[in-house]
Order: structure tokens, then sequence, then C-alpha cells
């Protein structure tokens, strides 16, 4: 939370009329200076321990552990069997200078035609649980409701049956990024329509494969989604409109995610009895001094600009925006001569919609950033209107842990599923650098869930395997498997972060570094 005081002097009249209002000022000022300081060192402190030695490495026994995927980042078959185009189709075909290695995702894993083996592999490495996304237009490939693709239809019904036959439980995305580009045409998510193409698709998914699956999210990252309208035009669609069409893009993501949301709540959990949650990233925010109160004051910006503009209205009680990033954008806007804000308002509705529209709050987390107060960026732009420079991430396992402590401090300790976390390492298969960071994070989970009471359900790692990782192509390796892309037969090999994985699960307690298979 932000706090910003606003203290007004009055004119000197008096000796006698002079001093009182100075005692007060100087009274406001010092109750505002311990006020932050109160608030910054409950987000940023380390948590406190009771029990310092004590041991954190046996996983609860409701504790789910599952790796994920997404569907363009591995399915490949990109026209098969009537599947549509997507805004990633289009955006790797045309403009592959903005991919590292001028890659696609038509093949990537070839997971479309491979299913069964890569069910096979999770199931050898013992995860609880698979979360993967569905493809929008394999479905329906215009993106809208009344041509519905049964070949597609079909694929994910394969691919659910051979997971529950394996004891392994699917996690389903509704959406992680690859929109029909048919809906892009007519402005993709900056089209308010957009939210009931969105209701569409989700209920014909609901209706077709809710009776088997009990866990959903709805929108992946719309952090990064918002991103590809705005200011990172190496992410689809590529608009470089930051400051207002990724406004426009958030404001209608969170309109859709709420009206998903109803829908399953209202129509379908009554009989199918599942979870639904959105997954939204977060890195720590980490002020670069902690003795200036400017740059503390930025992190906690930083973090309601980058975290809290999407988490606010759904896990907050006022339904909407946080405060500091309505003020700041509003004060923008007007100084602009605009006669509206940039950022949209929703309606009573809306917010009635939005608040509590989540079972479970989704985390996606890699870096810790350094914030520090200062402009940059166009104006307009998101990273202006935020005033923090935010730079120089790195892994950090004490920045999770004091994220997970944010979360819990700042929305009343929801149950948080760790639906993405993972590193990038060479294409060895023995990673040891990501043996070791896997045994760190859920070191730290583990530490924040038992000794700091953050209610964390689950952790997810990414990726199941070496996948397309998006601008990067396939220049950045995530997988606990590898994959050999220069072999048409794309074969899967265990690295050594799968085997530490695999023992991790046979006695649920985690193997002592270092790790040895």
């Amino acid at each position: 939370m932000v706090i910003e005081t606003n203290v007004r002097g009055t004119q000197r009249r008096t000796n006698s009329c002079y001093r009182l209002p100075v005692i007060i000022c100087l009274g406001l000022a010092v109750t505002t200076v311990v006020v932050v300081y109160l608030a910054v060192k409950l987000l940023w402190s380390s948590p406190t321990s009771s029990s310092e030695s004590a041991s954190f490495t046996k996983l609860p026994p409701d504790f789910y552990i599952s790796c994920a995927t997404s569907a363009y980042q591995i399915e490949g078959g990109w026209r098969e069997d009537g599947k549509g185009e997507s805004i990633w189709d289009r955006f790797t075909h045309n403009m592959s200078d903005r991919i590292a290695d001028r890659s696609t995702g038509d093949v990537a894993c070839d997971s479309y035609h491979k299913y069964k083996e890569d069910v096979r592999i999770i199931k050898d490495t013992g995860f609880d649980m698979y979360r993967f996304s569905i493809s929008w237009t394999r479905i329906l490939p215009s993106g809208y409701g009344e041509e519905i693709n049964q070949a597609g239809i079909e694929y994910y019904h394969r691919l659910i049956d051979e997971l529950l036959a394996n004891q392994v439980q699917p996690m389903i995305t509704l959406y992680h990024w690859d929109l029909p580009q048919a809906l892009q045409d007519i402005g993709g998510w900056t089209n308010p329509d957009i939210a009931d193409y969105f209701l569409d698709y989700a209920d014909i998914v609901f209706r077709e494969y809710g009776h088997k699956v009990k866990w959903w999210v709805t929108i992946n990252e719309m952090h990064m989604v918002v991103n590809g309208y705005g200011s990172w035009t190496k992410l689809a669609p590529g608009l470089n409109d930051s400051g207002v069409s990724d406004y426009l893009a958030a404001h209608n993501l969170l309109r859709a995610h709420a009206k998903v949301y109803r829908l399953y709540h209202d129509v379908y959990k009554p009989s199918q009895q599942g979870k639904v949650g959105v997954s939204n990233y977060a890195a720590y925010m980490k002020p670069r001094s902690m003795n200036s109160l400017a740059d503390q004051a930025a992190a906690l910006r930083a973090t309601q600009f980058q975290f809290g503009i999407f988490t606010h209205p759904i896990f907050s009680k006022t339904g909407d925006y946080p405060k500091v990033v309505r003020d700041r954008i509003n004060k923008n806007s007007e100084s602009e001569g605009r006669n509206t804000s940039r950022l949209p308002y929703f309606s009573n509705t809306e917010i009635e919609d939005l608040k509590g529209s989540a079972d479970f709050f989704g985390l996606n987390h890699y870096f810790t950033s350094i914030v520090t107060s200062g402009l940059v960026g166009n104006n307009p732009s998101r990273e202006r209107d935020s005033g923090c420079i935010v730079g120089n991430n790195s892994q950090s396992a004490d920045g999770f842990r004091k994220l997970l402590n944010w979360i819990k401090n700042e929305y009343d300790n929801p149950p948080v599923f760790i639906t993405e976390n993972g590193t990038g390492d060479d294409n060895d298969v023995n990673d040891t650098k990501r043996v070791t960071f896997f045994h760190e994070s859920i070191e730290v989970v583990l530490k924040a869930k038992q000794e700091d009471g953050c209610n964390i359900i689950g952790y997810t790692a990414w990726s199941l395997m070496d996948n397309f990782e998006w601008y990067d192509g396939y220049k950045v390796r995530f997988g606990l498997y590898k994959v050999d892309f220069n072999n048409t037969e794309l074969p899967r090999t265990m690295k050594q972060s799968a085997r530490f994985i695999q023992k991790l699960m046979e006695k649920r307690e985690l193997p002592a570094l270092p790790f040895a298979s």
C-alpha cells in the first residue's frame, strides 16, 4: 500500500497563530515518516523466524507439485485439423526479426502428435498435476463461437483422458497469449466486445471438459499480454502504444476474467465443483536504497503498476484499481489536456463482479528487480506513469519469500497456487544450476507456508520441456526435459532437474544438495 500525504501549511498572521499550525504540521510530518517506515518494515524486512534452525524439506500431504506448458509453445500443428491463425502465428511469420533466432511455433515440440509421450514423462517424473493451455483457435478457428472445430475439441479430450488415466490432475489455462488473429483484426483486447467473445469460448470449454477438469486459470499474465499492446514490440501483436492501448487491454482482460468467473460460478460450479483462478506475473520489487524513502515509495508503486493493477480489482475489497495507479494516471491524463483518463473506469456492476472473482491466487514469479524513483519512457507510457525506474533483474529466493508475504499482507492471505517458477539454463542434461534453483525455491515456499503462515497450496515448475520461449525463440531453455530440435523426431531427454523432482516426489521430501541421481 502506498501512503501519500499532502500537508498544506497556513499563512503567518500573528506569532501566536503561527505556532500551532507549525506544531500540527511537524506532528503530521513525523507521523507520515513513521507510517511509511512501518509499511516498509512490514513489506521489505525479512520475515521473522521463531525457529531459524527448523528444517523445511517435507511437502505437506495436500500440497500440489505441478509442471506447466502453453499451447503455442509446445503443440505445433499450427494449421492442422482445422486450427485457425493466432496472433503469434501472424507475428512470427510476418515479424520474424523480432524473434531472437527468427523461429516460429509452427512445429515447436510437436505435442499435438506426441502428447502421449509427454503424459508419460509427466507421470514418470511424479507430478501431481499438469498445467497446460487450450489454443482458442484450435477450438474456434475464427475466434467466434458459431464455428466449433470438432477435431480440436477431440484433441483436448484425448489429452485430458490420458492425464486422468495416469493419475495426473489437469489444470487448464483458457488463454495463454494466442489470441485468434480474426479478433485482433477488430482491435483484440482493446475492443470491449472481446470480453463477450472470450465468454462464448469459455462456455464451450467448460461445457466440454468441466466434468473432467477441476482446476482452471482464466488468463495467464495479463501484465505480459498488455505489454504486447504497449512498449514491448517483441510480443504479439507488437503495437507499441503504451499508456493508452495497454490500459484499454488491461481493462478488458479484467472484464473478461470476471465474466468467465461468474459464468462458471453461476452455471457450472454447482455440478462440476471446480476452482477458477487467474495467473499473474510479479517480480519482487526491491528499493535501490533502503535508506531512501523515495526509493521505498517507488518500489511500492512499481509493485502496484506491474502487479496490483491486475490483482487489486479481484483480491481487494474495492473491486477497483489501486488508488496510486488511478491517481497518477488521472493526474497525467489531465496534464496532457485529455478530457478523460487514459485508464478506463469500471461500472458499478463490473466492480461487484470483479470483487472476489477467483478461488485461488495464481502467481508466476521469476525475478527480483531493483527500483528507484524517476521518470523513464515515452510520454504517455505505463512506465512513465509509474514514476519508477525498474531494472537489474536477478533471481532471489529471499525476494520470492518477501513477495509471498506481501501478497499475504496486501490481500488478507488468499490461497496462492504458484503457477510458474523456473530458470533458464544451457541445454546440458546435467543442469545443476536448475537443480539448485528448484531446491532453493521450493524450500523458501515451504518456509513461507509453514513459518510465515502464507496460504500456499501448490507449486508449478516452468517448464516440462524445452520449448518456444516467445521472443527468445529456442535460444533460452527452461525445460526439465531436453528437446533436440535438430532431430525431426524431437526426442525428449530427462535432465538432472527432472531427476531431482522425481526424487522429491518419491518421498515428498527435498533431496539434499549436492544432488546426485
